[in-house]
């Protein structure tokens, strides 16, 4: 670990001090921040995607569970993986046990992926999950919210991710977007990806806090599905 200076109290109070005040102005910009995304203008989604659920077919109005917000977490789980990401996995793992503080207000949690029903469900329960997980295989929601490409897509470069701002660099990415749903119909409010989807894991905000921080200066090698820790050597 790299040596820090170690000092007095009155000096160490004094450097949080003035830490303290950049980190109340990052809160206020946050906020701001946080307006801003709320205050976005909505996009009507015209087509009332139908997915493969657990109980068989369901549809995007549906996994609103009559509430009028709904979260869906793109999660990269391709038509032919035998398991799901595990960076998708990490993030995952934030959000359970949440979902029933969502619920109280009025928001509703499912991921989407392209995997057969069966295998994510069987993925779920290895991993010990309990939110709704639906399976887009039979329709085009993944392609049209830009989270998966076809090998011509990718090879001819038109693989546009995170709004045309990269190209994704395989089949599957890794995204979230939000819903709203009244009489007027279903409307996509916010759409994230790629490094937006940062602040939504507390893991990572609670590696921010101690002093080696992430520590992934040489990538996320280190990173595995929650029950393959224990295989490390």
């Amino acid at each position: 670990m790299t040596m820090h200076p170690v000092v007095s109290k009155q000096d160490w109070t004094a450097a949080r001090l003035d830490l303290l005040a950049k980190e109340k102005a990052f809160t206020r910009a946050r906020d701001a921040l946080s307006a801003a995304r709320r205050a976005l203008p909505w996009e009507k989604v015209e087509t009332d995607y139908v997915f493969a659920g657990e109980n068989g077919p369901v549809r995007l109005s549906e996994l609103f569970a009559g509430r009028s917000q709904l979260i869906i977490q793109h999660f990269m789980f391709g038509a032919d993986w035998k398991a799901g990401c595990p960076h998708c996995s990490f993030w995952m793992d934030n959000y359970e046990g949440i979902v029933v503080h969502l619920n109280h207000r009025d928001v509703s949690l499912a991921a989407v992926s392209r995997a057969p029903i069966e295998r994510l469900l069987a993925y779920r329960k290895r991993m010990a999950w309990s939110f709704t997980w639906v399976s887009s295989l039979g329709n085009s929601f993944n392609a049209d919210f830009a989270v998966s490409f076809t090998p011509e897509q990718i090879a001819a470069g038109t693989n546009n991710y995170n709004f045309g701002t990269q190209h994704a660099g395989m089949s599957e990415a890794p995204g979230l977007s939000v819903f709203a749903k009244d009489d007027g119909g279903i409307f996509r409010t916010y759409s994230t990806y790629s490094r937006g989807l940062d602040m939504l894991n507390g893991a990572y905000h609670l590696l921010d806090l101690v002093p080696k921080g992430r520590d992934e200066d040489d990538g996320v090698d280190w990173l595995r599905r929650h029950d393959e820790y224990e295989k490390i050597a």
